[in-house]
C-alpha cells in the first residue's frame, strides 16, 4: 500500500512538471519502474498506460484554458501516433539505451539555445491564429518523437518541446499545451503497440492506477500554472530542465569524464539555471516596478 502511495506522488508530481513544462511524465514515472526492477517494456506500456487517461485530463485542461495551437495538434497527431506504435512493437528488439546518449548530447545542446533565447532573446513569442510550422517540418518530428517515446519509456516531451520552443511563431504557453494534447494519440497508439507485442498479463495494472490517479489530480493544476507563468520564465524553466535531464545520461555515458567530477557539473549546470531563473524574475520584477513609477 505504501509502494502504491509513493505512485501515486510520483504520478502527480510527473503530470504537474510534464504539464506546466511540457515534458518529463513518462521519463519520470519509468524511471521509478525501473528501480523496482520492472522490464523496459512493461515500464514503458505501464506508463503509456497510465498517460492515456492523463494526457486526455492534461489535454482537456489546456484546451479550457487556451494554451493549444490546433493546427500543431493536428499535424502531430498521425504521425506521432504511427512513430509510437513502431518503436512500441519493436521495443524488445531494438538497442535503446545505445541511441539514448546521441539523442541526449543533441538535447543537452538545444537546451542551452532554449535557455539563451529566453533569457537574452526575445521570447515571448507572437500570437497568431494560425501556426508558421509547417507540415513537412512536424511530420518528420512527431514520427522520430513518437519512435523515441516508446523505445525510450518517455521522449515525447523531452524532444518535441524544446524543438518547437527554438522555432519562431508559437507561445510557449501554446507549445506546451500543444505537446501534451497530442501525447494523448501517442499514449493511444504505444498502448496498442504494446498489447499487440507483450499482452494484457504483463502489465502491472496496480501501478498504472496509481500513476493515473496522481496524474489525473495534477492535470487542470498544471494547465493553469503555465496560463499565468511569464512566458521568458516559462522558456527558461524548460531550457534548464531540458540541460539537467540530459546531463545526467551523457555523464553516464562519457567514460572519459572522471565520476569525481560528475557532482561538480551538476552544481554549475544547477548554479548556471538557478541565476538565469533569478534573472528573469529581476528583469520582470524590474519592469513592473518601472510601469508603476511613470
Amino acid at each position: 500500500m505504501q509502494r502504491l502511495i509513493v505512485l501515486a506522488l510520483i504520478g502527480f508530481a510527473a503530470q504537474l512538471v510534464d504539464g506546466a513544462l511540457g515534458m518529463a511524465y513518462g521519463v519520470t514515472s519509468t524511471s521509478l519502474l525501473f528501480l523496482f526492477g520492472i522490464a523496459p517494456a512493461v515500464a514503458s506500456a505501464s506508463v503509456h498506460m497510465a498517460e492515456v487517461i492523463t494526457t486526455a485530463a492534461s489535454g482537456a485542461s489546456h484546451i479550457r484554458f487556451g494554451n493549444v495551437d490546433r493546427t500543431v495538434v493536428i499535424r502531430l497527431v498521425i504521425p506521432g501516433s504511427i512513430g509510437a506504435f513502431i518503436g512500441a512493437c519493436f521495443l524488445s528488439n531494438l538497442p535503446g539505451d545505445q541511441v539514448k546518449p546521441y539523442v541526449a548530447a543533441f538535447l543537452f545542446i538545444l537546451g542551452f539555445y532554449v535557455l539563451g533565447r529566453f533569457l537574452f532573446g526575445n521570447g515571448n513569442g507572437t500570437e497568431r491564429k494560425e501556426s508558421t510550422i509547417s507540415k513537412r517540418f512536424l511530420i518528420p518530428l512527431g514520427l522520430i518523437a513518437g519512435f523515441v517515446d516508446s523505445t525510450g519509456g518517455g521522449g515525447w516531451g523531452p524532444l518535441t518541446t524544446p524543438i518547437l520552443l527554438s522555432r519562431k511563431g508559437l507561445e510557449p504557453r501554446k507549445v506546451v499545451g500543444s505537446v501534451d494534447t497530442s501525447e494523448f494519440a501517442v499514449a493511444v497508439s504505444a498502448t496498442l503497440g504494446f498489447l499487440i507485442s507483450i499482452g494484457w498479463s504483463n502489465i502491472s495494472w496496480t501501478w498504472v492506477a496509481a500513476l493515473m490517479i496522481g496524474g489525473i489530480f495534477a492535470a487542470p493544476i498544471a494547465a493553469w500554472l503555465v496560463r499565468i507563468i511569464p512566458s521568458h520564465l516559462l522558456g527558461v524553466l524548460v531550457g534548464g530542465l531540458i540541460i539537467i535531464t540530459n546531463a545526467k545520461t551523457l555523464l553516464k555515458t562519457l567514460d572519459w569524464i572522471p565520476s569525481t567530477w560528475h557532482t561538480a557539473i551538476y552544481s554549475a549546470l544547477t548554479l548556471l539555471w538557478v541565476g538565469s531563473i533569478l534573472l528573469v524574475v529581476w528583469r520582470r520584477v524590474g519592469q513592473k516596478w518601472v510601469s508603476l513609477s511613470k
